[in-house]
């Protein structure tokens, strides 16, 4: 079994956080599946405080934010380690609706979100 890559806490402390645990009681899956997704590339775990978590914007009620995973990979795909993903996803953007990626993400904004990180990889 491969380690959990785990990304820089890049993040203000204003930026809300949960454990591993509580975002599997969030998602209604165990903790080995989100330790898995984590491993898979469709979500991103920091260490603060010596606590594994994830930010808590990553999940809406009891799934992951629609276009998570994908734009993700999408970073991914374009060399973003997951600490640079964390920065470009909570990076302030005026001219994007939601002002950052991940709260356009969460107002149904995928397209535009997606279509950004392809162009970050040019």
């Amino acid at each position: 079994m491969s380690a959990i890559p785990v990304a820089d806490d890049v993040l203000g402390t204003d930026v809300a956080v949960i454990t591993l645990e509580e975002a599997a009681n969030r998602l209604g899956v165990s903790v080995n599946k989100v330790r898995q997704t984590v491993r898979d590339g469709h979500l991103i775990a920091l260490r603060r405080s010596g606590t594994l978590c994830v930010p808590e914007e990553f999940i809406a009620e009891d799934a992951l934010v629609k276009g998570l995973a994908g734009t993700l990979t999408v970073l991914a795909d374009a060399g973003f380690e997951p600490t640079e993903m964390l920065t470009w996803l909570f990076t302030s953007d005026e001219s994007l609706p939601g002002r950052t990626p991940i709260n356009a993400l969460r107002s149904n904004q995928g397209t535009e979100v997606k279509r950004r990180a392809q162009a970050s990889a040019l």
